[in-house]
């Protein structure tokens, strides 16, 4: 059989599902390829009005995780905080984390996943909103996290002479964290705060 023969979800039977798991296999090994792919789009899109690409803030976040002392799971975090840009910019945090949740640690998901509301600390009040909206989250456990994150490698990394660590550099990192096994327990660690490393 090559192709299942239901047309509703509801009739399939119990072999069709696992030839679909057979086939999906490949499809899921290759996320990273696909996260990269997009990464190196990036490169080509520059965000408007800024001096330097989606790509390049991505690496200049990363490179400054890196420099910092950070572990993999921050430096990809790091690297990927901004890839839900180019099809979700309203929401580009939470599709970003999405992305991320299966294969990341909870405390850097939920950091990624947060991040564009505590970034509105450095800019909202120019547009006449809230910089403080990050304070509906002042009871997480990752609060302050999320706040170091953003002070010590997002809202710094648009600098067009900042020396960052290609995409080359990263590409074994990001292969690595999405051939780990989904959903893990032991690496998602749900309710743990580690916090940053200390800042470099």
């Amino acid at each position: 059989m090559e192709n299942v023969k239901f047309t509703a979800m509801k009739d399939g039977t119990q072999e069709e599902y696992l030839l679909l798991r057979e086939l999906e296999a490949p499809h899921l090994a290759m996320t990273a390829e696909r996260v990269l792919r997009e990464l190196r789009h990036q490169a080509e899109e520059t965000m408007t009005g800024y001096q330097i690409t989606r790509l390049e803030h991505g690496l200049q976040t990363a490179t400054r995780a890196l420099r910092d002392g950070a572990d993999e799971d921050w430096i990809c975090a790091a690297l990927l905080h901004d890839i839900g840009d180019g099809l979700a910019p309203q929401n580009h945090d939470r599709f970003a984390a999405e992305i991320l949740r299966p294969f990341i640690r909870d405390e850097c998901a939920w950091v990624v996943e947060h991040h564009g509301t505590f970034q509105m600390l450095y800019y909202a009040h120019h547009y006449g909103w809230n910089p403080n909206e990050r304070e509906k989250y002042k009871d997480s456990p990752h609060y302050q996290t999320c706040a170091d994150f953003c002070e010590r490698w997002d809202q710094n990394s648009f600098d067009p002479n900042y020396k960052s660590e290609p995409l080359e550099f990263f590409e074994p990192m990001v292969r690595a964290l999405f051939a780990r096994k989904a959903y893990d327990p032991a690496i998602i660690c749900v309710g743990q705060a580690k916090g940053l490393p200390p800042a470099a």
